[in-house]
This record gives structure tokens, sequence and C-alpha cells, in this order.
């Protein structure tokens, strides 16, 4: 289902140089306003990314989940070796190479993708989820388990509760409450989708456990491929 990412496959940035250059020409493609996909949608998939003890490795994973039954539906992981330096703010160029394989493999192009990460909720704007959903064209946000920037109040105790992550004044994320007596989560948009609709699919994907199902399940899965990738 490769589209927008085949486009650099071949000139994948080597340095932080590079990076930021690449990183702020995808940047002005980001589009902020939602399609309307999340409401209906059935093929909701979670990616994540497991990483060899010595980081000469990744893992990515993808899990697919029907959010009206949560029944996963189909699953794909692959490997890459690392190829890009650990640089704060540019992570996404270490594993978009191997969650790109990972979808590629997928037999049905889900309808949104929920990464383990951020989406503007980023020094620049644009994080994980922004870079994978310009890059397929894809719906995608970000449901991350800590605050990368930004300042915020404590959630109420409820679930569904949940209050503004600001930077310099603009709401980049929401700081949401998936479940009573266990921390928040730090949900921002990435690419062609709205705040109240990514709160509100991340509420039906988190109904027992703290985090969403589609990240929880691509999480298992990518550990599984990485201690499968090294025997």
């Amino acid at each position: 289902m490769r589209t927008t990412g085949e486009a650099g496959a071949g000139t994948w940035p080597r340095d932080e140089a590079e990076a930021l250059k690449v990183q702020d020409g995808l940047r002005a493609l980001v589009s902020r306003a939602s399609i309307g996909a999340l409401a209906s949608a059935r093929h909701v998939a979670g990616l994540d990314v497991a990483y060899a003890k010595d980081e000469s490795v990744v893992a990515g994973a993808v899990a697919v989940i029907d959010p009206g039954t949560g029944e996963v539906t189909e699953t794909s992981t692959a490997t890459r070796p690392v190829e890009f330096p650990y640089v704060p703010g540019l992570l996404a160029f270490r594993e978009i190479p191997a969650l790109l394989d990972a979808l590629d493999r997928l037999t049905t192009p889900p309808d949104v993708l929920v990464c383990d990460g951020y989406g503007i909720a980023h020094p620049r704007r644009f994080g994980l989820a922004c870079h994978l959903g310009v890059l397929t064209g894809l719906p995608s946000f970000g449901v991350a388990k800590t605050a990368f920037i930004g300042v915020f109040d404590e959630p109420g105790a409820r679930r569904g509760d949940w209050s503004p992550l600001l930077d310099g004044g603009e709401e980049i994320g929401r700081v949401l409450r998936t479940q009573e007596g266990v921390k928040p989560v730090f949900v921002s948009t990435g690419h062609r989708v709205g705040l109240d609709e990514t709160v509100e699919l991340t509420l039906r994907l988190a109904t027992r456990y703290r985090l969403p199902e589609t990240t929880r399940q691509a999480d298992r899965l990518s550990r599984l491929a990485l201690a499968a990738a090294q025997r």
C-alpha cells in the first residue's frame, strides 16, 4: 500500500541535517482538516516498534482492529537494520522504514493509523503520526504514554476526562484519562483527522486498559518479531 513513501525510499536521510530538511518539507503537507473517517472506521491499525538491546535492529508491527467488535482482523511485522542515529525529535527516521514494510504486507488497507507516539505534539509539529500520515495518505494520530513537549493540568479522575496539552498557547493535543485510577495518555492529531474524533476513537479502543488495544497488540507483535529475528 506504499504511496508517497516510495518517493523518499531511495534517498532516506542518514544524518540530522538531511532529516531536518526532509521533515521541514513534509511538514507542509500535513492536513489538520478532518475527512470524517474515524467514526465509521472498521480497520484501525495500531503501529509500534521494538529495538534490539544494541539498537542495531528495529522490528515494526501493525495490528488491525475492528473497533466495533474489538477483534484483531490482521497483523503484519517487518524487521530492519537501524540506519539513523538517535536524535530526539527525529525518531521517526529510525522507525518508519520498518513500519512501512509492515504496512505493505497487509492485505486490506487500514482506514486510520494509530501510532505509539506523537502527531503535532512535537517541537516542529511533525511527529511520527504526521510523518506516516503524509507518506501513506491515511488519516493518522498519536497516542503517547508521556508528554514530549507542552504543559497541562491533570485531567479529572473519571474515564473520558481530559485537559488540553498546550505549547505556546496552542492546543497541540489532549491529556486523556482512559481508565479510572491510571495515568492519562497524550493524544495528538497527525494527518487528516480532528482532535475530538481522535479522543473518541481512543476511548473506543481502550475499553479495559490504559492504552488502546491497537497499541497493546502492536507492542506485543513487535517484541515477538524482534525475538524471532534474533534467534
